[in-house]
């Protein structure tokens, strides 16, 4: 079990006031002296026996009991609790402690018994999902790692206390208290939960903490959801002979840890612990996993890989004689999959943590240990692209690779490689003895080095600056016998900080073997003044020139940089996306169409021509909406319907119309994804999410840009110049129209009730008209129907493409009515003023503009007709009417066959229609609905009590409406 801290003891037998615990159970105390006495609720008490001194912050009871302490004592004994449960109960905030009345009546004649009902408060809900009650577990112990110095101490030790680390992987730690956060074991929900928490391994069949006494580290999916949970005692000492140090959940393995490092790089670190990959984490090594142990590479793993099209994989299993072969074996597998391996050559008997533990600079040792990561494979280094000769003394032959990133280094004494690595180190590794050459290996200088791209440089004589050669890769400098080439400056993204790689290499020696060849290689900040003195002192003594020739080329070489830092960073702030050009024929086209006085009539006639069956009304309102975008308060709209009704079909023929450039579409995202996109990367678009569970996590984030227009968020993010952690303020601009589909019957209310709610048409007669339509499309008219269609979809693209962000004035604004006996219509009012203002705006081409002056600015602006309020009418009776309804659409549908059925049965057996009883397989034959479907709109029903439900003798239910 975790140790409470003493100064946490202290704290709380100090600050904790004694009197007010005893007070708060009823206990009327009267001053005598400096103390104060009443009648202890633990005894028959006929005199006043309990004394409580507030001085000392202790009580006693002088009478039968022959007891008492401190606060700690006091709740033990008044609760029925453990030492561990009265201090937690004492730690919760003021409205706990006034809780704490006694668990047993004061008149019980004795001690409080042993109480198993949960005091604190719940985690979550007993009806919550395992997934919800997982993470609440899991957010749980990250609660108490902040209050456990053991554990913290642990990962200071450990150098994995990262803030960053601590924040971004959930690390939690399992002290002993969760069940004081469970209902109690005696009830029913206590019961039920504690099952479940069981079936999660989460608690074993003892009712104990799987992972009580260690760190908890949850491996989570891109979406945050839970697959594995690691455990590691914390404790070096003082288990009992047996205990694991190691934990999982039971059963197979699931998750992937650090998936996101999959997809940032094609190149990955694998280690054999999550405690080893949270070591070169923290020390800044971002693209590493965890396999679960030397055999522990999963199939999750290998598909991770292979999604992301990782190309390169450095192995860092412990050098023992386990780690040896499940990294020969871990190689075989990934190499067979055309993935290069690379072997992190340890020292013997260590793991990555530990070399982490004993290195005075963590991101120095570990990387060199990853830059001289040994190749695993047969035959030469992959991409081997030239040799390049280095003193004999050091015993090694290294050649740079053709991938641009990285040094590989051959046979010799030493062995290993030297990184050419830009922002990350990158991994390298020996290679075989290559066979002898009758000729001299190539030399890296001007004449013979021709890179692709690159033209060749000209030798020119010491001290006169030769070109300055760029291409995608790498940036070329030769002053006089020197060649300087600098990798990295594409991935530049701020002025702040010019962290690249830096080759200087001598161009007139030259030899064969391990003779000849002089040059120095590191990454560098070329900002930053002493990592400049640090490279020139190493650069001058490995060329044999003077320091300041090359503090002087250094000079050149950082100007030159500049230059190119500048154009990478305009063309990364550049618009990523070019506004599409229209010609005068499109453009004459689209402004045909939206002069056209039945221009309404036209677009439901276009949605048919694209293949929309029925559906007009729905196809109409999303069109407005998505063209309401140009509007400072936009529409959104939700498309709900049961499966398969075709409510894809609305949402994509609507995003058809739409131009490429106005919109953002998702099939689904994470809580706060929305934050951190480009400020105004949603600015008069329209944001499209492909089934609204997909987006439940993001929830409040489109409830806020639906409101609000906007987002913004301050994020902890580390300084490029500093490496500290400061905050950040990401903002996200609007105004954005959002167009969703669900399947779902209850929906979140503050969503639902910012949105129009379009549902589609699910009677039979709309069926057999989509089946017509599916067996003319593949026809030969269907064909030339298609073709069409594209033609249809382009003009009305370029007709958005006309339509400006105007001001819409309603100049009838006053005399309009709308309904006002719930408060849910002051929303419906405004959805209701913001589609007359959408067709305002769609016609804007009809109308003539003007202008205003407001606030000293001048304000175009288009005005309403009545015209324009007639189609809003039209819509809004047939929209709006349904948001008010407190059934959903497909409930109401039910409700209205229900009654007909009742009717029809009610006259053929000439009976009144509420002696009618029916039953679901009864309404599934005459409606042809699914049971599914049925059973969840008949529960609704049921409900609400518009339909009774009857237990029949069969056992089964029958219903009257």
């Amino acid at each position: 079990m975790a140790r409470i801290p003493d100064a946490e003891l202290t704290r709380l037998k100090a600050e904790v006031s004694v009197q007010r615990l005893v007070e708060g159970c009823g206990v009327e105390l009267r001053r005598q002296g400096a103390d104060f006495v009443g009648r202890c609720p633990f005894h028959d008490d006929g005199t006043p026996s309990l004394v409580v001194s507030p001085v000392k912050n202790l009580w006693h009871c002088l009478g039968a009991c022959q007891t008492g302490g401190g606060p700690i004592d006091w709740v033990m004994t008044a609760q029925g609790v453990s030492f561990r449960h009265a201090v937690e109960l004492l730690r919760e905030d003021s409205a706990a402690l006034r809780a704490l009345a006694p668990a047993s009546p004061l008149s019980s004649g004795g001690p409080v018994g042993r109480s198993s009902a949960g005091k604190l408060a719940g985690l979550v809900a007993p009806g919550a999902g395992d997934g919800q009650l997982l993470a609440a577990v899991l957010g749980y112990y990250a609660q108490t790692l902040a209050g456990s110095p053991e554990a913290l101490g642990f990962l200071a030790r450990r150098r994995i206390d990262h803030p960053e680390a601590i924040e971004t992987f959930r690390l939690g730690f399992a002290n002993r208290t969760l069940g004081y956060r469970l209902p109690g074991s005696q009830t029913r929900d206590g019961v039920g939960v504690r099952a479940r928490l069981q079936a999660l391994g989460i608690l074993r069949p003892s009712g104990h903490e799987h992972f009580t006494g260690s760190l908890v580290i949850p491996v989570l999916d891109e979406a945050a959801v839970v697959g594995e949970v690691y455990g590691r005692k914390v404790a070096e000492r003082g288990l009992r002979a047996g205990t694991p140090r190691h934990l999982y959940l039971p059963g197979p393995h699931a998750g992937v840890f650090n998936i996101g490092a999959f997809k940032d790089s094609d190149e990955l670190v694998v280690c054999e612990s999550l405690i080893d990959a949270l070591s070169l984490w923290c020390a800044g090594f971002r693209h590493v996993t965890a396999a679960y142990g030397v055999g522990g590479w999963t199939l999750e793993h290998q598909g991770a890989l292979e999604l992301h099209g990782i190309r390169r994989v450095l192995i860092a299993f412990d050098a023992d004689q386990a780690g040896d072969g499940g990294a020969k074996a871990l190689a075989a597998q990934l190499m067979g999959s055309g993935v290069e391996c690379f072997r992190v050559e340890l020292p013997r008997g260590a793991d990555v943590n530990d070399v982490a533990v004993a290195a005075t600079d963590p991101t120095a040792a570990l990387g060199r240990l990853l830059r001289k990561a040994a190749w695993m494979g047969t035959g030469p280094t992959p991409s081997r692209r030239e040799v390049v000769t280095v003193p004999a003394s050091s015993g090694r032959v290294l050649s740079l690779a053709a991938a641009g990133d990285r040094l590989t280094a051959g046979p010799g004494p030493v062995g290993g490689s030297v990184a050419a690595a830009t922002g990350s180190v990158a991994q390298t590794a020996p290679t075989p003895a290559p066979e002898p050459e009758p000729e001299p290996a190539p030399v890296l200088g001007p004449a013979p080095v021709v890179e692709p791209g690159l033209a060749s440089p000209v030798p020119r004589p010491a001290g006169e600056p030769g070109p300055v050669v760029v291409d995608a890769r790498e940036l070329v400098v030769v002053l006089g016998n020197r060649r300087w080439r600098v990798r990295g400056l594409d991935k530049v993204t701020s002025f702040d900080a010019l962290r690249v790689n830096v080759l200087a290499a001598r161009t007139d020696t030259a030899g064969v073997g391990l003779a000849g060849g002089r040059f120095h290689v590191d990454t560098l900040d070329l900002y930053s003044a002493r990592a400049r003195s640090v490279f020139l002192a190493a650069a001058a003594g490995e060329l044999r020139v003077e320091p300041e020739v090359v503090k002087s080329d250094l000079g050149a070489v950082l100007l030159a940089c500049e230059t190119r830092v500048e154009e990478v960073i305009a063309a990364a702030q550049a618009p990523k996306k070019v506004q599409p050009t229209i010609s005068a024929t499109e453009r004459a086209g689209a402004l045909d169409l939206l002069r056209d006085p039945n221009l309404i009539g036209r677009i439901e006639a276009d949605f048919a021509a694209v293949g929309m069956v029925g559906e007009a009304t729905n196809c109409l309102v999303g069109y407005l909406a998505a063209v309401s975008r140009k509007l400072p308060s936009p529409l959104a709209v939700i498309v709900q319907s049961t499966s398969a009704a075709g409510k894809s079909a609305v949402m994509e023929a609507v995003l058809g119309f739409v131009p490429e450039e106005d919109r953002v579409s998702f099939s689904a995202m994470t809580g706060q994804s929305l934050f951190y996109l480009g400020e105004s990367d949603l600015a008069h678009k329209v944001l499209s999410i492909a089934e609204e569970e997909g987006a439940s996590r993001a929830t409040y984030a489109l409830k806020l840009l639906q409101s609000e227009g906007e987002l913004s968020i301050a994020s902890t993010g580390k300084d490029t110049a500093s490496g500290r952690l400061v905050t950040h303020t990401y903002k996200v601009t609007g105004p954005t129209a959002i167009v969703l589909t669900t399947t779902a019957i209850d929906i979140d209310e503050e969503l639902l009730n910012r949105c129009l709610v379009l549902t589609v048409d699910e009677d039979r007669a709309q069926t057999k008209a989509i089946h017509t339509a599916q067996r003319h499309a593949q026809t030969l008219a269907g064909l030339t129907q298609r073709t069409h269609r594209e033609q249809v979809v382009a003009l009305h693209r370029n007709a958005g493409r006309l339509l400006e962000p105007l001001a819409v004035v309603n100049p009838f604004a006053d005399a309009l009515t709308f309904a006002d006996g719930r408060t849910r219509t002051r929303r419906d009012h405004g959805k209701y003023l913001g589609l007359i203002a959408a067709v305002t705006l769609l016609h804007q081409h009809q109308r003539p503009r003007r202008t205003a002056t407001v606030s000293g600015k001048q304000v175009s602006y288009v005005e309403s007709t009545l015209a324009d309020i007639e189609v809003a009418n039209r819509l809004a009776h047939l929209v709006l009417g349904q948001s008010l309804d407190e059934l959903a659409p497909q409930t109401r549908r039910l409700l209205g066959e229900v009654h007909a059925h009742v009717v029809a049965a009610a006259q053929q057996m000439a009976v009144d229609p509420c002696l009618v009883r029916f039953t679901r397989r009864q309404l599934r034959e005459q409606l042809g609905w699914g049971d599914t479907q049925l059973k969840v709109h008949l529960a609704r029903l049921v409900d609400l009590e518009l339909v009774l439900a009857h237990r029949l003798d069969s056992g089964a239910y029958g219903y009257e409406l």
